[in-house]
């Protein structure tokens, strides 16, 4: 565990020596406090004390921010061979993987902390479902695991950026689109399994307070999943040089 730590310190620092951070936490509070208290969907407009018009515009805008903060955790190091140097170091692929995976969660963990003077600023508006705020956060953690370890494994095979970018864009959309627009084509036990593959499926239930052991399920499990495929790929790539 230690090892990991380290891993996920080193990455985090990173981070914010090369401006990443800084550039992803100012566009993400920038973009979500113009929804949610400027726009024309914003709380004013809805006429009550909630945070819905910040979750869903955060559900989008992690969407596109977490592949872009993947897609060099091992592309870039793939293609520079520094990878090889840190498998060196006594450190095993799942060390790797969960190291940068941490880094990530906790890049993320900081950007949602920032926006806690919303939930303050609501609260002081009016009567809030606390429940349901807190709720929605958790719903926001959670689907950045799954898209952290969607991005990992998409960095995982390829040693340019780009095209990891591009390929965790391309497989989120199954999960977070096509799966639910292809739901509602199909009936029966069929209709019922695209539905609960659609992210947007288990977040909208965590988002409004209701926090179901499937739900939960649904997102370790694709998270767990995703982890799996990307130290499968780094474990082959390092048989094979």
């Amino acid at each position: 565990m230690n090892k990991i730590w380290i891993i996920a310190v080193r990455e985090l620092k990173s981070f914010f020596d090369s401006l990443t951070a800084y550039i992803l936490i100012v566009v993400f509070l920038a973009l979500s406090g113009f929804f949610t208290w400027i726009s024309g969907s914003d709380i004013f407009f809805i006429g009550q004390a909630t945070l819905q018009p910040f979750f869903s515009v955060a559900y989008w805008t992690l969407f596109f921010f977490i592949p872009a903060l993947t897609m060099r955790m091992l592309a870039e190091e793939n293609k520079s061979g520094t990878i090889e140097l840190l498998l060196t170091k006594a450190v095993t692929d799942w060390q790797v993987i969960l190291g940068k995976f941490l880094a990530c969660l906790m890049l993320i963990g900081i950007a949602l902390l920032l926006t806690l003077p919303y939930y303050i600023s609501v609260w002081a508006m009016g009567p809030i479902d606390h429940g349901a705020v807190w709720c929605g956060y958790l719903g926001l953690i959670l689907m950045s695991m799954t898209y952290i370890s969607i991005g990992l494994f998409a960095s995982s095979i390829t040693s340019n950026q780009i095209v990891a970018f591009l390929l965790s864009l391309f497989i989120g959309v199954f999960f977070l689109i096509i799966f639910n627009v292809l739901s509602s084509d199909f009936t029966g036990t069929i209709g019922e399994i695209l539905s609960y593959m659609s992210l947007s499926t288990h977040f909208d239930s965590i988002s409004r307070g209701v926090v179901d052991s499937k739900d939960v399920i649904f997102f370790l499990s694709i998270t767990v999943f995703g982890l799996t495929l990307a130290e499968t790929s780094l474990s082959k790539r390092n048989i094979v040089d």
